[in-house]
């Protein structure tokens, strides 16, 4: 008995040696990547290998027309190699009947006036289904950007972007639409942005005149379940219609705030919250012939919100700020023009209740110089996360257009404007706080082209525009990149002008930190992990 347990007592160490050396084996075959960069302790600094972006389905109506540009910065150490597309999404028009550039103020969809949560459109049951066609446009290298056109008609899809390998890090997709009717006119911009679980949108409304659209796409390969969270002028508006959206999986689903609230509503914010899943959130604003655009998601609640790309020619402008929390915001407000930040006469400081929305009208507030909007504690003891946006006008009597602002991060190491024309494009750089430097580098046109750069000085505190640099022979669209060298935070915006029939049509993208690398934990081999406790 004694040679039959210590044989088997054998046999058990061999095994367990087995193993380990398997692990170990393993481990070493599969070794921990080198880091690109260095990290905060702990962490080192990876390249992104997968990039993704939703692109809403057009606010277009039956005569606007839509397109979108697609982008990736060329690396100075070559060519890029890998894949972006941009794919069609199966989902139709939605909870609210089909998104129009030219709203009838009443959806055809959704009789009771309530959204059922249930596409048009048939699911494909994959990400990023496609209508038909395969791929509308594909991107294959890096340093010029590849443009497609939207569908015609008010049935246009929203699109999925994925970039892979090295086209993944700073893929930038911009979507434009042009609308010339008389209501829903306008310019349409919007930077195409990644599912997420949470976004927040200042300075919507349901007041005479408005048609504004909440458009929610899932391109994933499970349906999400997602809330509306409105707030208003009294707080949080709980009217029971905006709860539990169902999104299918390759869907979309649109949803007009007129349908959701009872009463008239002239400043909103509005909150999208995944419960289930992931979606890709945008909210479209359209205030009759007097302007459209797409509302940009405000960055999370903050104490201290800077607002870039106030144009400098703006005819008006009207501040809506939302405290979420528990507590009261005393905020005062400061702009930054060409020699740092100052406070402007008459709108030196704004009050902002718990859980309730505040609105001011600035009016003129730039006086020809283009600007950021800062807001920040009035008491730096006492500071209160809050969320902030911003309507700006351009034009005269009935030739006028919109845009909508919202509180930004900082460019970072680097961020990406997709679509920029000769004599169009204007961008907006702001140092919050150390004087900074950086460089704007415009790429080779969708069709040829040579890029062209230069290196920009900012002062503490200053706002600095400029034309975006044009490439040598450019043919077709470009894109601008902004990175920081020195100094900063820097926050910036770029301004597109697209004047047509005496209108100054205009729409106004921030510029955000493409996240071309993302923070990865150390990982070491533990042999303790195979032991049992």
């Amino acid at each position: 008995m004694r040679n039959v347990t210590a044989n088997r007592t054998t046999t058990s160490l061999l095994a367990a040696a087995v193993v380990l050396a398997a692990a170990f084996g393993i481990a070493e075959l599969r070794p921990p990547a080198d880091p690109v960069a260095t990290g905060p302790e702990g962490t080192t600094r990876a390249t992104v290998e997968r990039t993704s972006a939703v692109c809403p389905q057009p606010m277009q109506g039956l005569t606007g027309t839509t397109t979108y540009t697609a982008f990736t910065p060329a690396e100075a150490s070559g060519a890029a190699t890998g894949k972006a597309q941009l794919t069609a999404v199966a989902g139709g028009a939605g909870a609210s009947g089909p998104p129009s550039g030219s709203p009838s103020g009443s959806p055809s969809g959704s009789p009771s006036g309530k959204p059922s949560g249930k596409p048009s459109g048939k699911s494909s049951g994959k990400p990023g289904g496609k209508a038909s066609g395969g791929p509308r446009a594909t991107l294959d290298k890096a340093g010029a950007p590849v443009t497609a056109t939207a569908a015609t008609g008010d049935d246009a899809p929203a699109m999925a972007a994925v970039a892979n390998g090295g086209l993944a890090p700073g893929f930038t997709v911009q979507q434009t639409t042009v609308v010339t009717d008389s209501r829903g006119r306008g310019l349409s911009g919007l930077t195409c942005a990644a599912s997420g679980t949470g976004f927040w949108f200042a300075g919507a409304s349901t007041a005479a005149g408005r048609a504004d659209y909440v458009n929610l796409t899932n391109v994933e390969r499970q349906p999400a379940i997602v809330d509306l969270v409105l707030y208003g002028l009294a707080g949080e508006i709980d009217d029971g219609s905006a709860g539990s959206l169902t999104v299918p999986a390759g869907e979309s689903v649109s949803v007009l705030l007129s349908t959701v609230i009872k009463d008239a509503v002239p400043d909103l914010v509005v909150r999208v919250a995944a419960r289930t899943g992931r979606v890709g959130a945008s909210l479209h604003a359209s205030d009759g012939s007097k302007g459209s655009d797409w509302l940009p998601a405000s960055a999370a609640p903050d104490g201290t919100v800077v607002i870039p790309g106030l144009p400098g020619d703006l005819s008006s402008a009207r501040l809506v700020v939302l405290a979420p929390g528990d507590d009261d915001a005393d905020l005062k407000v400061q702009l930054s023009g060409p020699n740092g930040w100052f406070t402007p006469a008459g709108h030196e400081s704004v009050h902002v209740k718990a859980g309730m929305v505040a609105a001011v009208d600035l009016g003129q507030v730039t006086r020809g110089q283009a600007s950021a909007l800062r807001l920040s504690p009035s008491d730096p003891a006492h500071s209160t996360p809050v969320v902030a946006g911003l309507r700006v006008d351009r034009g005269k009597g009935s030739n006028t257009d919109a845009a909508w602002l919202a509180g930004s991060g900082p460019v970072g190491d680097r961020a990406t404007a997709a679509d920029n024309r000769a004599g169009t494009s204007t961008l907006t750089l702001t140092s919050t706080g150390e004087a900074a430097k950086v460089r704007v580098t415009s790429s080779a046109g969708a069709s040829g082209g040579t890029p062209a750069g230069k290196e920009v000085e900012i002062p503490a505190g200053a706002t600095v525009t400029l034309e975006a640099p044009k490439p040598s022979g450019a043919k077709g669209p470009w894109a601008v990149t902004v990175e920081t060298l020195s100094g900063g935070p820097v926050a910036a915006a770029r301004l597109l002008s697209v004047p047509k029939d005496g209108v100054p049509m205009f729409t106004v993208q921030p510029l955000r930190d493409d996240r071309s690398t993302v923070l990865v934990p150390h990982a070491a081999q533990d042999p303790a992990i195979l032991t049992a406790r």
